[in-house]
């Protein structure tokens, strides 16, 4: 595992736990293997849901060769209950994460959503920004150690290319899935890139992962900012009432995200760099829908 964790990503009790859960989208599926998704609508893998047009990478025994004689074109069967789901993980590795406790819980998030996926023969593929030209994809539960390495190995430095990351994984081929994005979102292009993912056809959550400190400072007096990404440094004389200021800031901030996102039809948790994973994703994320 990488220097900044003390330990593994996650406890193995924890792995436990998530065996028992799945990702949960309301996006039909028709992906290139048999999963174990289970519709609360239908009760068998066998309930045709509806069609879509093939695209390369889909599975071709999916081809409803019937309808290509007739209309010679090919069409996708889609099912609403058991089949498997692309998770597509795009994760925040630039500067302003850090190398310290809140990218190590961004790291944390991806692993659990991830193992959660492998388990249910899901499909992963991590996407990272700054830009990674060649996302990494797992599948199988076998591939979760592979998984818990590379995310542990991922150093974190440069700026927040969010748009360019969006605009690449809205580019590579591939069935409807999830996009799970975690990120800190300290960037002006986080809004426009969130309202564009859910047009590739998957079901987006955003993850919102946040230094406790950072959002609800207590501190007095004259100190100095570090910008994590350019390095810039600057004195602020902070007042009880610049801080309480400062603080009614964030919490309108925060409101604001949660509400653009929903706006964009994304899911949206928040985060703490001292939240305790498993007791989020046991109980707020089933809440949220996120998992299930």
């Amino acid at each position: 595992m990488s220097s900044d964790a003390a330990g593994p990503l996650l406890e193995p009790a924890l792995l436990a736990r998530l065996e028992q859960l799945q990702l949960s989208t309301n996006r039909r599926l028709a992906g290139q293997f048999t999963g174990e998704h289970r519709s609360t609508r239908y009760g068998s893998s066998l309930d045709f849901a509806d069609y879509r047009e093939y695209t390369p990478g889909d599975d071709f025994r999916r081809i409803d060769y019937n309808l290509y004689a007739r209309l010679d074109v090919l069409l996708l069967k889609l099912f609403e209950a058991e089949d498997d789901l692309t998770l597509r993980i795009l994760l925040d590795t630039s500067a302003s994460m850090g190398n310290g406790p809140k990218m190590l819980q961004a790291k944390r998030v991806a692993a659990a959503l991830g193992f959660v996926a492998l388990t249910r023969r899901d499909v992963v593929t991590v996407h990272t920004f700054p830009l990674d030209q060649a996302p990494p994809r797992f599948t199988g539960r076998h591939a979760s150690h592979a998984l818990f390495d590379y995310l542990a190995g991922l150093p974190s430095g440069g700026e927040t290319q969010f748009a360019a990351a969006a605009r690449h994984l809205l580019g590579r081929k591939g069935p409807p899935g999830l996009t799970v994005v975690i990120s800190d979102l300290l960037t002006d292009e986080w809004e426009a890139s969130i309202s564009r993912l859910p047009t590739r056809g998957d079901s987006t959550v955003v993850v919102h992962v946040l230094d406790a400190e950072d959002i609800a400072p207590d501190i007095i007096g004259d100190v100095e900012v570090v910008d994590r990404e350019t390095g810039e440094r600057i004195t602020v004389s902070m007042a009880p009432e610049t801080l309480d200021a400062f603080r009614q800031g964030v919490d309108d901030w925060l409101e604001s995200v949660a509400l653009r996102c929903r706006q964009s039809n994304a899911g949206y948790v928040r985060v703490l760099d001292t939240d305790d994973v498993g007791d989020l994703l046991l109980t707020n994320w089933r809440n949220e829908g996120v998992l299930r």
